[in-house]
Parts: structure tokens; sequence; C-alpha cells
């Protein structure tokens, strides 16, 4: 099995997901799942007598695959780091009259590139939030996921089945705009991806939520009207306008660096210690 010292630098490609939303900072800023990985990464590294890690996250809310492939993945390639991860499409296959086949072979371009450069390239199936627009999209996803799990028995990569674990499905695992995780969805990725790399199970990522206290009619309605006014309206006028969330962003962390080790980092995360978890007040 690997050691955590093993792996001393990392960098980050995709979206919004990679990105961190809505892994919320009090400065305003996301955290998300490769932050915390590039933290504990780096804590077991020092713990082994390392000298940390290096960490890059080059990843941007809204782009497409083709983005990602034009404005990331060379740049990956280039910083030749321990590891990589790549999680991209889902942005695509949301889209209507998306050419799939197309998405996959733009994502299979970024594959044949990343994975000589690094020694390890992490894809994934990403999580989804059940409900009536998962089920709408679903065979385009399915076509994609399968397609990741057949690009990573080609080339030596490493699939993290967060599609599969039916606790990422749960409304609750899922921030206001329907669309991102909430801190708690993000620590169980990081910690999935942890034990993807062969790294020691630090809690039981895909462990259930406790039974949900359903809310009733009315409030339901109220989150169905705020979600729709908040964020549904929004991505919608961006899709009819050509316009992304992340047009004129930059990455939150261009350059591979040494990553400064964050002074509240917890030993184990939130949903192994039972801390209190933040529940929608109503779900449509």
């Amino acid at each position: 099995m690997q050691t955590p010292a093993t792996y001393s630098s990392l960098v980050a490609v995709g979206d919004s997901f990679t990105e961190g939303m809505s892994d919320l900072l009090p400065d305003g800023s996301y955290r998300g799942w490769a932050d915390l990985l590039a933290a504990r990464l780096a804590a077991a590294s020092r713990e082994a007598g390392g000298e940390g890690v290096r960490y890059a996250n080059l990843a941007v809310r809204g782009k497409l695959i083709r983005q990602i492939s034009d404005e990331q993945v060379d740049a990956a390639a280039a910083m030749r780091p321990d590891v990589i991860t790549l999680v991209g499409g889902l942005n695509d296959v949301l889209r209507p009259g998306c050419d799939v086949a197309a998405v996959c072979e733009v994502l299979e371009s970024c594959v044949q590139r990343l994975a000589p450069a690094c020694d390890r390239l992490v894809l994934m199936r990403s999580p989804i939030r059940r409900g009536p627009v998962a089920t709408r999209f679903l065979p385009r996803m399915v076509e994609l996921f399968d397609f990741v799990e057949s690009l990573a028995a080609a080339h030596g990569a490493v699939v993290v089945d967060l599609y599969g674990a039916q606790v990422l499905g749960d409304a609750r695992m899922w921030a206001e705009d329907r669309l991102h995780l909430t801190a708690e969805g993000h620590e169980r990725v990081a910690e999935a991806v942890w034990q993807a790399l062969g790294l020691p199970e630090q809690a039981e990522w895909t462990s259930p939520l406790p039974p949900e206290v359903r809310a009733g009619w009315a409030a339901r309605r109220v989150s169905d009207l705020r979600f729709t006014r908040a964020h549904l309206l929004p991505w919608i006028g961006r899709r009819l306008t050509g316009r992304s969330s992340g047009d004129g962003r930059s990455p939150k962390r261009a350059e591979l660096l040494p990553y400064d080790l964050p002074g509240d980092l917890p030993s184990t995360p939130s949903y192994a210690r039972g801390a209190a978890r933040t529940v929608p007040s109503g779900e449509g």
C-alpha cells in the first residue's frame, strides 16, 4: 500500500465541482474536496518527515469539457505532479442537444495527455442529486460514466464511483442551488479520493445520513420558489445568452506551489465525529 508521504504534488482539473462550490468559507471563498485532499496529503507527508505537498487547482466553474481541454489539461500535464484529478463533461450533458459522443472524444484526448504526465490519474463518476433533473438526463450521464470507466481501464487510471454512493444522492448533501455539494459532501469526496489513492481509511464516506424529517408542503413550495428565483432562472438566462458563471475567472491556484496547511484542519471529517448537519428547510 502507498504511504501518504509518497504523494508530494497534486493538480486538480475540472469545473465548479473541483473548484469547491458550494463549500463556502467565512471569507467568501470556496474550499472543496480538492483543497481538503491537499491538506490531508500535506499533513500526512509532514507527519512522515516529508516537506508537505505542492498543489495546484486549475478548475473554474461553468467550464465545458472542450474548455477544460484547451485551458487546463496541457498546463496540468506540464507540471508533471504525482497525482492529477480530472472531472469534467457533466456541464455538457446537462445542456440541450448535447452530443455525448463528442464529449467523450474530447475527454479521451484529455486522458491521453494527462495519464503519461503523472504517477496516478484519478477520474470520477460524478455525484448526482437524485430528482427529476437527474432522471431526465440520466441516460447521457450513464453513457459518460461508462466511458470514464473504459478510459480508466485503457490508461491505468483510478475511478472514484461517487455516482454509485447512495448517500451522495441524498438532497441533504446538496446546497440550496441543488447543483453543488455541501461542506459535508466535499468532505466525503475527499475521503473517497484519499482511499482510492491507496491511503488508510479515516472514515466511512458512504455511511448513510440519519432518517430525514421531511418538511411540510408549504415549506417545500417556499424552498422551490427561492431556488427558482435565486438559481434556476439565472442559470437558464446564462444558457440562453451563451454566458457562463466562469467567464473572466482565473483558476484558484494556477501554479504548483507548496500548500499551507490550514490551522483548523480536523483530524477526522465532521460526519465521522457526529457533527450536526445543516438540513434544507424544504425540498420539492
